[in-house]
């Protein structure tokens, strides 16, 4: 049973899941990547769930739009530090592809919940 609707949300699951699987992936970067590129992706992965729960908890359509925003935002970021880690090879090319397959499924599902957002906001 969940306390709060955005918990219902595939977009949420899976992005929640995403967070686990970067921090993972995290832990094989060097150590002197610590405090630059690793906390850098903590942030922006950490964005993606909390931006979808925190817009889901606005009342306007174009306030959720916002948030929506943000949250694709945050995942167009960690796309790109991957793409970077795989480029310094941090990452293998299995693990970028891993990490390829959620963005592009959680971008999709981002994609579909600002659609909806645009459709609210026409009416």
């Amino acid at each position: 049973m969940t306390a709060y609707p955005f918990e219902n949300l595939e977009v949420w699951k899976r992005s929640r899941k995403l967070v686990s699987d970067v921090y993972l992936l995290l832990s094989v970067f060097p150590s002197f990547e610590r405090f630059g590129l690793c906390d850098q992706i903590r942030r922006a992965v950490i964005s993606i769930p909390s931006n979808i729960a925190e817009g889901s908890a606005r009342i306007s359509a174009r306030e959720q739009l916002r948030f929506i925003d943000y949250s694709y935002g945050s995942l167009m970021e960690v796309y790109c530090q991957f793409i970077l880690a795989n480029d310094l090879k941090y990452i293998s090319e299995v693990q970028f592809s891993e990490i390829k397959e959620q963005v592009e499924t959680i971008g999709k599902l981002i994609n579909g919940m600002r659609r909806h957002q645009l459709q609210r906001l026409q009416k």
